[in-house]
């Protein structure tokens, strides 16, 4: 009996511990074909991840562009879902770049933490050397959620750190192991275990151990006061780790990664980007 007992609890907590870490990478490949995608015509962009995994981005451009938008998005679905929510950019004159991490939309192979960092290095390579536009000397990545930690990461190890003039996080969590631990916590199952399920976890892609190194980058961190499903005590903890120039601006537009939905906040992002040097 009581190795059956242990042989159901070590089930149990491998399905828990499967949960915490399927909660990072929750990819579709269904494409939704949206008429305001559509009518931006949106070129189409192969390139291949340092390890040889073969990527897909849609990359929108302006006739004398205001800057170019770097979009790394969420963890769910692809690209022509986040990309609804960007538009509005394209339409005020950026060019926009998004691309699919590894098991995403029409991008290959299985996603995992170190190889959609790979990606996000990938993909800024490729609109510097391979997407030459007006616009382009002046790059502005936009991570979103999990995009938020793997711009962190990316920007601020890349070779290519020089050609961005400033980084936004929106709705960012601190420390994959921190938000793996905190989703375990809220299983009755799993809350016991939280710390010790959390610690296999791959830590070293953390933005907390990351975000001090974006300076002297312009930093914008974002989130809304009403998120569910990061909190904001994660962008609070990067702001204060973060060196100067900073800036955190706090939305009261409830849901996760929606600060934007607001008109009001999309002035004052177009006002700052205006203002950057």
């Amino acid at each position: 009996m009581k190795r059956y007992c242990n042989f159901i609890l070590a089930t149990v907590l491998l399905l828990v511990f499967a949960g915490c870490t399927r909660l990072f990478f929750k990819p579709g490949n269904i494409f939704v074909n949206d008429p305001a995608t559509q009518r931006l015509l949106p070129e189409e962009v192969h390139f291949t991840s340092s390890d040889g995994v073969k990527l897909y981005g849609w990359y929108f451009t302006r006739p004398e562009a205001r800057g170019t938008i770097l979009v790394c998005h969420g963890n769910v679905e692809n690209l022509s879902t986040h990309v609804k929510l960007d538009l509005w950019l394209v339409e005020a004159g950026f060019n926009l770049f998004i691309f699919d991490y590894r098991g995403y939309g029409r991008s290959g192979g299985e996603p995992d933490v170190k190889g959609v960092h790979l990606d996000a290095e990938a993909a800024l390579e490729t609109l510097i050397s391979r997407l030459p536009h007006p616009g382009n000397d002046r790059i502005i990545v936009f991570g979103k959620s999990l995009g938020g930690a793997i711009a962190t990461n990316m920007v601020s190890t890349s070779p290519y750190k020089d050609r961005v003039k400033a980084v936004i996080l929106d709705s960012v969590f601190s420390g994959y192991r921190t938000i793996a631990r905190e989703k375990v916590a809220d299983s009755i199952v799993g809350w016991p275990f939280q710390y010790p399920l959390s610690f296999l976890v791959n830590d070293d892609y953390s933005p907390l151990k990351k975000i001090m190194d974006l300076a002297p980058i312009p930093l914008l961190i974002v989130y809304g006061t009403d998120d569910r499903i990061v909190p904001g005590h994660h962008s609070r903890l990067l702001y204060d780790a973060a060196r100067e120039p900073k800036e955190l601006w706090v939305s009261t537009v409830p849901g996760h990664v929606r600060s934007f939905s607001d008109t009001a906040f999309r002035e004052k992002l177009l006002n700052y980007l205006a203002s950057l040097p």
